[in-house]
């Protein structure tokens, strides 16, 4: 591991508090989740058959890019701290192999009683365009 988690705690925490990351998807990455996962539908495995989608290449998994929103709450908002109770997706657009991505979590509400925040997640392509968006709920262990 070659990057530290943040050590935030719940009272360092501001309505407002924004970061983000950039990702460039690659076919490694669609193979190692399909391993994972044990999700190798061709959309997302084989050229050739997404070719004849209405995508017209390979999709990568939606639940890929999830897993990104793991990284931004577990390394940055609020980092180590972090116990992540909940998060709502929507799917926007697709995703497609050697697309930069751009990660974006902002906290939105604080929860005194319960140490819990919300934060506003999303994912933009490239292009700007929204391909993932929801809602994280994360427990701040102080």
């Amino acid at each position: 591991m070659t990057e530290t988690s943040n050590s935030i705690n719940f009272k360092e925490i501001t309505i407002g508090y924004c970061k983000k990351f950039t990702v460039k998807v690659t076919s490694k990455m669609l193979d190692d989740f399909a391993a994972l996962s044990g999700d190798y539908n061709p959309l997302h495995m084989d050229n050739k058959y997404a070719e004849k989608t209405q995508f017209k290449k390979q999709v990568c998994h939606g639940l890929l890019l999830t897993s990104f929103f793991s990284r931004l709450i577990g390394m940055y908002i609020p980092g180590k701290n972090a116990l992540y109770f909940s998060q709502t997706v929507n799917f926007r657009s697709p995703c497609f192999v050697d697309d930069i991505v751009t990660v974006i979590g902002e906290v939105t509400e604080k929860r005194e009683t319960t140490k819990m925040i919300t934060v506003k997640t999303e994912i933009y392509n490239q292009n700007n365009i929204c391909l993932i968006n929801g809602i994280g709920k994360v427990i701040v262990r102080d």
